[in-house]
């Protein structure tokens, strides 16, 4: 399943909030990222349906193996663009917030690009 910008920050946020703490919530998805419960149960509910998360008894939010696939490479183009914009002289809040415009829409080969460089 191909999944749309907003599926890739809702992702995105799981694994960073699933990283931090040993349960998580909707809520904890709607206070990070700053959007209503509704918006972010609607999101829960795609992700669930395109087999990127599950959701227990207990409401706690899991990500199955290829959502954390997913997930990990979301964030790792994100990490990588931040530090490439940083390494050109942006200033990291603006870099942090251009990469996440960027990570969305960056083509594999230009991330190989950019990838190779940083390590070259």
């Amino acid at each position: 399943m191909n999944l749309q910008e907003s599926g890739e920050m809702y992702l995105e946020t799981i694994y960073i909030l699933s990283q931090k703490q040993p349960n998580v919530h909707s809520i904890d998805v709607s206070n990070y990222m700053g959007y209503s419960k509704p918006s972010v149960s609607r999101a829960v509910g795609l992700l669930k349906k395109g087999g990127f998360i599950t959701v227990d008894g207990d409401s706690h939010i899991q990500l199955t193996s290829y959502g954390l696939d997913v997930a990990a490479k979301i964030l790792e183009r994100h990490t990588l663009l931040t530090d490439f914009l940083c390494k050109l002289g942006v200033s990291r809040d603006v870099a942090t917030e251009d990469a996440c415009k960027m990570e969305h829409v960056i083509s594999d080969e230009t991330l190989t690009a950019i990838r190779n460089s940083m390590n070259g």
